[in-house]
């Protein structure tokens, strides 16, 4: 798009540079443990499904305690300017999915877009216009987890304030799992409840094209790539869904 590559260009032009994940790391950062720098021609650079092995190899480095960015204050004084994020991540509200630890990446490497239960609603989706479309990510990925609180709720039927019509957006999920007999659809039912996160992720993946237009014909051009993905938050491990 027109508005993407001049956006892109004009920040090309400036020279301006941010702070990378272990992508192409030189030997020096990988003894060092600091982040390389990604360049605007970089981040144009990569394809979808390079970006994706960035966060699937982060989050190996996560798992097994051998983080590469560890320097957060430098990498605050480098993206200090401007920001070329490689991927945007829709995830949950939950204190225990930063994505930035999860999958070991820096501050300025890609846009994070946080709400109990991870869904996709329309202020959610033009976000993800504007990171795609407009600031050159190549990659979205809906992140839902196990023991997901929001998951229970609406499963629940919880009425709390605004929190109620939070919940609804979730309900399309509990409708759609099958397999379970009536009784057994219920939050104590963990292997329920887990079914659930896990549909409640793949809709909204299917979510994000059927509903924009726009990152609809960037995947059909084969510029854009959505995935889900659930977190563990008791081994810390992230299973793709491609």
């Amino acid at each position: 798009m027109n508005t993407r590559r001049n956006f892109i260009k004009t920040a090309a032009a400036a020279g301006i540079a941010v702070a990378a994940t272990g992508y192409g790391a030189t030997k020096t950062a990988k003894a060092t443990g600091a982040a390389t720098i990604m360049t605007p021609e970089k981040q144009q650079a990569l394809t979808p499904d390079q970006s994706l092995q960035i966060l699937k190899d982060g989050n190996e480095r996560f798992v097994n305690g051998k983080g590469l960015n560890t320097d957060l204050l430098g990498q605050v004084k480098q993206t200090k300017k401007g920001q070329f994020p490689f991927a945007a991540i829709v995830t949950c509200l939950d204190s225990r999915t930063q994505p930035e630890y999860v999958f070991d990446i820096g501050i300025g490497d890609v846009f994070c877009g946080r709400i109990a239960g991870n869904f996709v609603n329309t202020d959610m989706m033009g976000s993800l216009e504007f990171a795609t479309a407009v600031s050159g990510a190549n990659l979205v990925v809906v992140m839902g987890h196990n023991h997901c609180g929001a998951i229970v709720g609406a499963i629940s039927n919880v009425k709390l304030g605004n929190l109620t019509q939070t919940l609804s957006n979730l309900k399309p999920a509990v409708y759609e799992v099958k397999g379970f007999k009536s009784k057994k659809k219920n939050a104590e039912n963990e292997k329920f409840v887990q079914a659930v996160a896990v549909e409640n992720v793949k809709l909204n993946v299917q979510a994000v094209t059927e509903r924009s237009s726009i990152m609809n014909d960037l995947v059909a051009k084969g510029e854009l790539k959505v995935v889900g993905a659930m977190y563990d938050i008791s081994t810390g491990k992230v299973v793709f869904y491609e």
